[in-house]
This record gives C-alpha cells, structure tokens and sequence, in this order.
C-alpha cells in the first residue's frame, strides 16, 4: 500500500508539482509526505555559506508547509528534510530507500539546487540507482484524476513485474488500464508471447475488478506509438518498466524509456524490474 511518498523540492515552481500529485493520492489514502532538498553548498564552503543556504530552504520549506498542510485529505502530513551530500540523486534515493515502502514523485524540470538532477537524461540518475517507483511528471502537468492508465508491454518476463502496482494505482483511483502490445517485430515467436502475456496481465486485473482495454499497435519507433496512443485516449499515466538491459522490441530502459519520458505529456510511472525468481508469475514484484 503507497504510503510513503518522497518529493525532491529545489523550490522551483516545476518542483513543486510533486506536491500536487500528492495532494491528488491523498484524497484517496493517508499519505506521509516527505520533501526533500539537499544542500549545494558542503564543508568546502565557508561555514557561513552552508548556514546561509540551511536557513533559507529551512524558511522556505516552512512556508510551503503552512500553504499546502491544509490541501492534502485523510489526515495526511507533510514533513521536510535537508539533507548535505555531493550528489543530489543519491540523498534522494537514500531517503526513500530509508523507509520499508516509498514512493518518489519528482519534475523533469527544475532549477537551482537540483538543476544537474533535472535538466535532460540525468534525470535518469534516480530512476536507475532506486529500486522505488518514480513517478516522473512531465512539464508540470498533474492530472486532476487518475482515470486512465497506459500499460505497454514486452516479451521479457520483467515487463510484467510492473503489473502488481500499476493495479494498486488502477484500485485507489477506480481507473481503467489499457494493456498495450506495442511490438516493432513481426516474428511469429514474439506476437504469440506478447499475446500471452497479454491475456495473463489482463486476467490478473480483471481478478482485482479493474476495468481493462486491450490494443496492439505494430511500429517501429514504439515510444511515439506508446505516447501517440496515450494521447488519443487522454489518458492520465503511463505505467513503464526501467531497466539497464534491452529486450526485443527494446520496451525496457534504454532508448524506449528515454524517449517516452523526453516526449510524454503526462506523468510516467518508472518500475525498476527485480530479479525473477518464479517466471510466469506476479510475486517476486516489489515496490
């Protein structure tokens, strides 16, 4: 169950939009919301400068917890944390990682403090170094709901390691999932997996009485074929697995999660796949 929710705040408005996807789950659920900031300036500087900074994201952070405290539903609390270390991304995957279950909820844009961590494909650095889900939010555009969710799928095993909590999502919202065989190869032995898969993940949520689309699309270039797709549904998520190793039709990591997240208008959940020890089968998942 999300509980846990992790946002990396720079103060910048884009960053900011990590809040409001919280905000959105926590008229669903009790949330503990922790905001994240780590200081640019270390020991290295003078003393005086890393109190100057600690004081200013220390009154910022108040602020923003005196606007937004009142926003979040279910009783939900929003804390804050500044944190000292020389790279951005590994205080955040720390912190997330520093709790049993978590969740991040982070911008691709943003500015000052975590401008390296933003700003073009490090924003890959904390999707590959957690094994958390990521929620990356494109152009600071939150859904007001989550009604509709995109759920691509490949012909490795890992693909459906995201299935489990792309569902938990689907239930807390009532959304309906679009299970989407997106396949650039026209080989027999791939169709046939890829329909097999299908039909598994398909009765894995219709078991949960979650509401199921079923679509294939055949194309080379599948990331425009998974956002075009998105787009002509209005959908509000699209749920993709991020891996350091690439499959058949190249649906894990690589360039296919980089250019559904350079081109996607809406947030992009990011599932890290973990080893499988039972193929075939949903449970070695973990988020």
């Amino acid at each position: 169950m999300i509980k846990n929710f992790i946002v990396p705040i720079d103060f910048s408005d884009d960053s900011l939009k990590g809040l409001e996807l919280a905000i959105l789950f926590s008229t669903k659920l009790y949330l503990n919301v922790q905001m994240v900031y780590v200081q640019k300036k270390t020991a290295e500087h003078f003393p005086s400068a890393v109190r100057e900074e600690y004081n200013m994201a220390k009154e910022k952070f108040d602020k923003i917890v005196l606007d937004y405290s009142n926003r979040f539903g279910n009783n939900s609390k929003l804390r804050y944390i500044i944190k000292k270390g020389p790279k951005v991304y590994e205080e955040i995957v720390n912190q997330s990682e520093s709790y049993k279950e978590s969740i991040i909820a982070a911008s691709t844009h943003g500015a000052s403090g975590f401008e390296e961590f933003f700003i073009g494909s490090n924003a890959f650095k904390i999707i590959s170094a957690t094994s958390r889900p990521v929620i990356a939010i494109r152009k600071g555009l939150v859904p007001k709901y989550i009604k509709k969710i995109v759920l691509p799928i490949d012909v490795m095993p890992e693909t459906r390691q995201k299935v489990p909590f792309t569902a938990e999502i689907a239930e807390i919202f009532g959304a309906e999932v679009h299970v989407v065989e997106i396949n650039s190869s026209r080989s027999i032995v791939v169709n046939k997996r890829l329909a097999s898969y299908s039909k598994q993940i398909t009765s894995f949520l219709k078991n949960k009485n979650i509401e199921v689309v079923n679509k294939s699309i055949f194309g080379d270039n599948v990331a425009d074929l998974t956002v075009e797709y998105a787009n002509s549904i209005n959908a509000d998520l699209i749920s993709i697995s991020t891996e350091k190793q690439s499959s058949i039709t190249n649906l894990i990591m690589g360039n296919y999660a980089q250019q559904v997240l350079n081109k996607a208008t809406i947030p992009v959940l990011n599932n890290t796949p973990k080893e499988i020890q039972i193929k075939g089968t949903f449970s070695t998942f973990g988020g």
